[in-house]
């Protein structure tokens, strides 16, 4: 690569998360679970120990800016099934936190291997799809990717740890821009409607609902029969799609109380109304919507700060991160921080749609849809909108883990973009 062609790094990204890494800092110093504070160079407070993790992600980003761009395509494999392998090790080796089977033990760190677990994957999805003859329409290639997909998700299920399960259906994005058909997300869309209709209506409204609607759909269908380009409509296809859907609103009951964990069905009662315990299960979400409330238009000094600074809402440091800037900066601070993630998520498939490599790209799209389902999930949950599912706020909510995968996920792709126009099979 001569003088003329030194990698240009996409800047805007750069500060970006920077901005949301420094923010995260400070909603961490604000609501870490002391009585005084100290230097936030302290490693025996969490705020310490996320800024030893932030100079940790720093020689990070070196690295990987430093590493030659086609390693990534080259050995997206290995990566993949190395991560896997972390995964599954957990079962024997794992230390359990909370609950869950999710970390090994490292002196007095741990380490989460489902947070690497992401950039793995999207490497994997990616260097698969942009192989020649790899189609989304051939059923083999599509079976394969979502093998890809769903392995990650099928070993940390049991851990149990559906939250970051679930962030794995954010590979959509990647695949609808590669040729996948809308009527995947629709499908999916329509499944978890139904199954959240029949928690709080009768049964039997739904199911005349749904034979309302297929009737309308076929109807409607039929008029277009003088059309000779469109297929005919086919009333036995409409029929089976009914029953389908019916049986799978009755099975609704059984999965919700048989297969679901007490706390997550909890959880998603207390969401849906279905059950009001403010000094239980639902103490968290209550607790943080206080505090945003608290918070008004600018925040409060973190001395008057009482939900942050008195400890209130549990684990706030962690999964309830956005919380402590409600209240400590108000509407002001968490507008900027939504403003912030819209845009690094805007400007990344703004980065995607430039590359002239098809790995790059889809690769893109998948740290795009990761970063949007993680943002839109935890903002979700700590303002009461959707349960609480343990899923982190990247760059912003406390862990090592959690900030060294996003870090090598985002970075990769700006070493990939940085290189566009000399990077190629």
């Amino acid at each position: 690569m001569g003088i003329g062609d030194r990698p240009k790094y996409d800047i805007a990204a750069i500060l970006i998360y920077t901005a949301l890494v420094f923010i995260g800092l400070f909603s961490i110093y604000s609501a870490a679970p002391v009585l005084e504070y100290t230097s936030i160079t302290d490693i025996n407070q969490v705020y310490g120990k996320q800024f030893l993790f932030i100079g940790v992600c720093a020689l990070l980003i070196i690295i990987i800016l430093a590493i030659e761009v086609k390693f990534y395509e080259q050995f997206a494999g290995l990566i993949y099934v190395v991560s896997m392998l972390s995964l599954a090790g957990l079962y024997i080796f794992g230390k359990e936190v909370n609950g869950a089977v999710s970390w090994y033990p490292i002196g007095s760190f741990t380490f989460q291997p489902s947070e690497f677990a992401k950039f793995a994957t999207a490497l994997a999805v990616a260097k698969f799809l942009s192989q020649l003859n790899v189609s989304l329409k051939n059923v083999r290639d599509f079976m394969i990717v979502a093998g890809i997909i769903a392995l990650p998700a099928l070993l940390i299920v049991p851990q149990p740890d559906p939250g970051s399960a679930l962030i794995y259906t954010a590979f959509f994005f990647a695949l609808h821009r590669e040729g996948l058909s809308l009527w995947y997300l629709s499908l999916g869309i329509i499944a978890l409607a139904l199954f959240l209709a029949a928690l709080v209506i009768n049964i039997w409204w739904i199911i005349l609902i749904i034979v309302v609607v297929v009737a309308i759909i076929y109807l409607l269908s039929r008029k277009r029969k003088h059309n000779k380009r469109l297929p005919k409509p086919r009333i036995y296809l409409y029929v089976i799609a009914t029953f389908i859907c019916i049986a799978y609103t009755l099975s609704t009951s059984y999965i919700f109380n048989n297969i679901l964990e007490d706390r997550h069905r909890n959880r998603i009662d207390i969401v849906l109304g279905r059950v009001q315990d403010d000094a239980g299960i639902g103490y968290n979400i209550n607790q943080s919507m206080i505090a945003i409330g608290n918070g008004g238009w600018a925040g409060k000094p973190l001395e008057e700060a009482t939900q942050t600074r008195g400890g209130y809402v549990p684990e706030q440091h962690t999964d309830f991160v956005f919380s402590a800037i409600g209240e400590v900066s108000g509407l002001l601070g968490t507008s900027i921080t939504i403003l912030l993630f819209m845009f690094l998520i805007y400007r990344i498939i703004i980065m995607a749609e430039r590359q002239r490599n098809q790995f790059a790209r889809i690769y893109g799209y998948g740290v795009a849809g990761i970063f949007f389902l993680h943002f839109f999930v935890n903002v979700g949950m700590v303002i009461g909108l959707l349960p609480t599912v343990g899923i982190p706020l990247p760059f912003m909510s406390y862990g090592g883990s959690g900030l060294m995968g996003f870090t090598i996920l985002l970075f990769i792709f700006i070493k990939l973009d940085a290189h566009r126009m000399s990077y190629d099979h």
